[in-house]
């Protein structure tokens, strides 16, 4: 029998998560003190770092996750791009379950990767008899899909890229777009066609995204939901850091999202498309892969669905369908030197900290690892005076020393525990201990990958780049 969630009950204090106190926390008796240690295990048991070998636009990511809902409903994957020189991630934040988030996270990769290759490499690799796995090399994936669902999978794959090859290249911008609704739409052609228990959940729980792909300067930010991305900027004048938003989170709160569902439907339904903040008063984001109850059919719904879910599997004055959408809205930036990082992360970290905040807080922790690094003398002749200053200012240094080498936990440790005064441990203790009926009323999964750019390669590609053009 599958599991809905109709009603997110934790989803109701999303807006109000930053206003919780540590004294708010405390109302809660009987909650255990745990020691830094163990705080420590906790934040840092999923945490991955990866540094590339090969000279690339990317010098290294490190990413974390940190579990709210049982199981976590976050999922995340990172790539390098095969064939060519290239990097691509995504996180995804399911609802109504981790279905539809594991599933996507694997698969939107796989065919973004294909989609993005130049058209004749394609069709050499498909003389080849390639599968999904033949784009891209995946760096924290160790888990794979039943054998049961795998070869569905794989069919709706192979028809994927039949059609690429039989159509022109498209800029990477609408290839993402494409890649986006033609997985959607598979999730549903695969549940409709099987019925199968596995497949019709994957298509009714649902997941927001935000994936980036990145090759040479070019990067490209797609997102359907209300994932964040941002990006961090070196001012080299100020020495100061700068958030640069790549990407709008599609929920209430963004008018021109609304609109555009509401004019999607008739007058009639102005009050009931969107209610109490929710779509159909019931789903957060306004944009999502899978929730086919928001997508489907009366006919589908009524003949397929129902009678495999029950009556609650319909939503309340749905009469024009469909309600939803997963096309992603995509923002291309050409990389700059004073480019030096790149956040995404599910909602449950904006849900604590801003964009600027973030980037404060990744560009600080930049600046403290440099103290772990050996000690390096300046060029030339340095004087003993020159030597003396740089040991001092090393010295001073280690009160700025980080409690976490990866930037992603340093994150999450902020989110849950900083106050006026700084990281305080009995916030963050009481967080992590709440009990797992009530955790998710005061703070959702969260996920995080930070990604480093590497300045140097960054230049020679900018070097290398003909004049524009004389006017």
């Amino acid at each position: 029998m599958l599991k809905f969630v109709l009603n997110d009950a934790a989803t109701c204090v999303r807006s109000n998560v930053r206003e919780f106190s540590l004294n708010a926390l405390r109302l809660l008796p009987h909650l255990p003190q745990l020691s830094p240690y163990d705080v420590n295990l906790q934040l840092r048991e999923n945490e991955f770092v990866y540094n590339f070998p090969v000279d690339g636009i990317v010098r290294s990511y490190e990413t974390n996750q940190l579990g709210s809902n049982s199981p976590c409903e976050d999922s995340r994957t990172e790539a390098s791009l095969l064939h060519r020189n290239g990097f691509i991630c995504g996180i995804f934040d399911g609802h109504g379950g981790a279905a539809c988030g594991q599933v996507v996270s694997k698969r939107l990769l796989r065919y973004v990767s294909a989609a993005t290759l130049p058209r004749q490499v394609l069709r050499e690799q498909m003389k080849q008899n390639c599968n999904s796995q033949s784009f891209l090399k995946c760096h924290n994936d160790n888990v794979d899909f039943v054998n049961e669902i795998k070869p569905i999978y794989e069919h709706s794959f192979q028809k994927y890229i039949k059609q690429l090859a039989r159509t022109p290249q498209r800029d990477v911008s609408s290839e993402l777009v494409h890649a986006f609704l033609q997985l959607d739409e598979a999730l549903s052609h695969e549940a409709l066609a099987t019925i199968d228990v596995r497949t019709m959940g994957v298509a009714l729980s649902g997941a927001v995204a935000c994936l980036v792909h990145l090759e040479g300067l070019q990067l490209h930010v797609a997102s359907t939901g209300d994932c964040g991305a941002v990006l961090g900027v070196l001012d080299p004048q100020t020495n100061q850091w700068h958030p640069k938003k790549l990407n709008v989170e599609h929920n209430v709160d963004n008018m021109a999202e609304v609109k555009r569902i509401l004019d999607e439907h008739p007058k009639e339904e102005h009050e009931t498309a969107i209610r109490n903040g929710r779509l159909l008063s019931q789903l957060a984001p306004l944009r999502a892969f899978g929730d086919y109850r928001y997508k489907w059919s009366l006919d589908i719904m009524q003949k397929k669905v129902v009678p495999l879910i029950g009556e609650q599997a319909m939503a309340p004055n749905y009469y024009t369908p469909p309600y939803l959408t997963a096309r992603p809205e995509v923002q291309q930036h050409e990389l700059s030197i004073n480019d030096k990082f790149l956040v995404i992360a599910s909602d449950g970290l904006w849900d604590f900290l801003s964009p600027s905040e973030v980037v404060s807080l990744v560009g600080e922790h930049i600046n403290s690892k440099k103290i772990l690094e050996p000690m390096r003398l300046p060029e030339g002749n340095p004087t003993l005076q020159q030597i003396s200053d740089q040991l001092a200012e090393r010295k001073a240094g280690l009160t700025r020393k980080p409690i976490d080498q990866n930037a992603a936990t340093h994150l999450i440790r902020n989110a849950l525990g900083a106050t006026d005064y700084g990281i305080e441990h009995s916030k963050i203790s009481y967080y992590l201990s709440l009990p797992k009926d009530v955790v998710r009323l005061y703070r959702d999964d969260i996920t995080i990958t930070v990604i480093y750019f590497n300045t140097e390669h960054i230049a020679g590609l900018r070097d290398a780049q003909p004049p524009p053009p004389a006017a």
